[in-house]
């Protein structure tokens, strides 16, 4: 894992690769491909918009396809007054809606490869205490997500399996 350089920036990790495969199962199978992310200046009422649309826990923060940041529900519930869209509002909680993606995301950011192990997935969750792993290529490139939920539904229908 690497800290964000003096400026600031978002660095990019090297996916966490498995040592050895073998015949273990890899999150290729189980990874959403379909990733909704936001670019570094769009502001946080696109971001709301979009996790109230798809209603799923995490963005992607990204330019061109490279992957910068990440942004949780939860930073979002941090970061937006609790009076939008209340009697209460003013238009200083209006303004929180203003920021930008970059103000909030983190930069710390923990990748994996699409050949990554199912096991060596869930310890890096458990690890780095994360609730997903963005799949990246060697070159930065978003492949796809995987989280805890993915990981819990694959170990449920591999035990109910008899696995």
């Amino acid at each position: 894992m690497s800290k964000p350089e003096p400026d600031d920036s978002a660095t990019m990790p090297a996916p966490a690769v498995p040592v050895d495969a073998g015949a273990q199962p890899t999150i290729r199978a189980i990874m959403s491909t379909r990733v909704v992310t936001v670019t570094m200046d769009d502001s946080l009422a696109r971001a709301r918009e979009l996790f109230n649309q798809h209603h799923f826990h995490h963005l992607l923060v990204v330019q061109d396809r490279t992957l910068l940041g990440i942004i949780s529900d939860r930073d979002m519930l941090k970061a937006v007054s609790p009076n939008i869209g209340t009697l209460s509002e003013t238009d200083r909680d209006q303004a929180t809606l203003n920021k930008r993606a970059h103000q909030i995301m983190s930069r710390r950011l923990i990748t994996v490869a699409a050949d990554t192990t199912v096991e060596a997935a869930a310890r890096l969750l458990l690890e780095h205490r994360v609730s997903c792993l963005p799949v990246v290529t060697k070159a930065g490139v978003i492949e796809g997500i995987i989280t805890w939920r993915d990981l819990l539904r694959e170990y449920l229908r591999h035990n109910l399996a008899g696995g």
